[in-house]
């Protein structure tokens, strides 16, 4: 159903997200904003598979996937 895309691409933009505060940190300000553009990037394209989801699937049944997912992680 592609949960498991979304969270991918959310852990990625968490990461770019972080590298990017602690580019501001250190003074590196054009890296930052390479880091932001990538973390907008990936917000996109999870949301653009979630939407794409919602259309397709019974929120319950994504909501399952998702649950999955993020039980897999945990493991």
């Amino acid at each position: 159903m592609g949960m498991d895309e979304v969270v991918r691409q959310l852990r990625m933009a968490i990461h770019d997200a972080q590298v990017a505060f602690d580019c501001i940190g250190l003074g590196e300000i054009e890296r930052a904003h390479e880091c932001m553009i990538t973390a907008k990037a990936a917000m996109d394209a999870a949301e653009t598979v979630l939407r794409h989801g919602l259309e397709r699937f019974a929120l319950s049944d994504l909501a399952g996937e998702g649950a999955k997912v993020m039980a897999a992680m945990a493991d």
